[in-house]
């Protein structure tokens, strides 16, 4: 029986996480739901997008992904269910699933249509509790997905900045800022694993600058801003005891360059 996951933007005070899981319980009352986050901030899909890349993987081969961050709910745009590697994702086409489907084209994608395995009437203002939930449940009891609408070809796609790489310098940029206030960036450890080892570094970010990586975060006292190789594999900003995106007024998006002589 499949694992599923939930990913929302309704913070944890909601009941809307409550609703969608009332939903799965009463369709399959031994269903295993895990919760990835109810923290994204509120309608942001590229944040969604980017936790949905780092974290779906460790998950069990066939887990159903529920993804309810959608500000253009009750709209034409359309729900998916996609499958992307080992992982299986139940979203709105928006976009939230596009750095997936960048590292790794679908091998399946159907656009919900046949109302028969939603609740009804459906909500204009909740798709996750009404379509996403029960259509979840019942893929955990072994529909096929086939049978939950039309094949479709591609996914709405955002566009991501490109990481750049020259003889001595690497340009990136803040990807996610984390609830500690580290500034996560697209450059990843393997990207600066094709530096010089013997050439001192420098991370520079929002007119601040750090010397070298640390190995982590205690390398250094309180309030030192430092530059690591975080959990995820990307290089981050952060403040030891503190809070990098605070101090450093840098926001998702700020330029982050790393360079050598």
């Amino acid at each position: 029986m499949a694992l599923i996951t939930l990913t929302t933007d309704f913070g944890t005070g909601s009941p809307y996480a409550a609703a969608i899981k009332g939903v799965i319980y009463s369709l399959n009352p031994a269903a295993t739901v895990v919760d990835i986050s109810h923290e994204i901030p509120a309608q942001d899909i590229r944040h969604a997008a980017v936790i949905l890349d780092e974290v779906t993987d460790l998950f069990p081969p066939g887990s159903i992904h529920v993804v309810v961050v959608d500000p253009g709910v009750g709209t034409d745009r359309g729900l998916v269910f996609v499958r992307i590697g080992r992982q299986n994702y139940l979203a709105p086409d928006n976009g939230v699933l596009s750095r997936l489907a960048r590292r790794k084209t679908p091998a399946k994608i159907v656009r919900l249509t046949e109302g028969r395995y939603w609740l009804h009437p459906v909500s204009a203002t909740f798709h996750g509790r009404d379509i996403l939930a029960p259509v979840a449940a019942r893929l955990s009891l072994e529909l096929d997905p086939d049978w939950l609408g039309v094949a479709q070809e591609t996914l709405v796609m955002l566009d991501w900045p490109e990481v750049t790489a020259k003889p001595q310098t690497i340009r990136g940029s803040v990807l996610l800022i984390d609830g500690f206030g580290n500034l996560i960036t697209d450059i990843t450890a393997e990207i600066l694993a094709d530096r010089p080892k013997d050439r001192p570094l420098r991370v520079s970010c929002a007119g601040r600058s750090v010397e070298g990586l640390c190995r982590t975060y205690g390398d250094r006292p309180d309030g030192t801003l430092v530059a690591l190789i975080g959990s995820g594999g990307r290089l981050e900003l952060a403040v030891v005891g503190g809070h990098a995106a605070g101090l450093l007024k840098a926001r998702v998006g700020e330029p982050v360059v790393v360079e050598w002589k």
